[in-house]
């Protein structure tokens, strides 16, 4: 498994990404890069889509331990969040499990880092409520 989800019933795509983007600042994260996926679908291929957005999730203080413990670990970086509409009125909203960076990266300074990320984006996704799922 490589992440962790919540789907969210009963709301719109734009109430989804803005609780979303909430969650993650209260703790800590604010977001680096938000790629409309399915703006770009439409626009490089003329395909319709459901609303799906990445967002790049970045804690300051996390990052910096990680990029001062292994400097290309920017490679890893940053938290990748999803929210893409599954049917009208129903939203998933993914994150991916910082533990992937240590089974990348064999460093106890990065564990360190991957475990408090993982503690915070948990509590994020928590907070949207939903029904929690584990990504496969």
């Amino acid at each position: 498994m490589y992440g962790f989800t919540t789907t969210l019933d009963g709301t719109t795509f734009d109430e989804a990404l803005a609780k979303t983007v909430a969650a993650l600042k209260v703790e800590g994260f604010g977001i680096l890069s938000d790629i409309d996926v399915q703006k770009a679908m439409k626009e490089k291929l003329g395909a319709d889509m459901p609303g799906y957005r990445i967002l790049g999730a970045c804690n300051p203080p996390l990052a910096h331990q990680a990029v001062t413990a292994v400097p290309d670990i920017g490679l890893l970086l940053p938290c990748n969040v999803i929210v893409r509409e599954e049917a009208p009125g129903r939203v998933v909203v993914g994150f991916l499990d910082p533990q992937v960076m240590v089974g990348l990266v064999s460093r106890p300074e990065v564990k360190a880092v991957a475990d408090a990320a993982e503690q915070r984006l948990r509590r994020a996704c928590a907070a949207l409520g939903g029904s929690a799922a584990a990504a496969t």
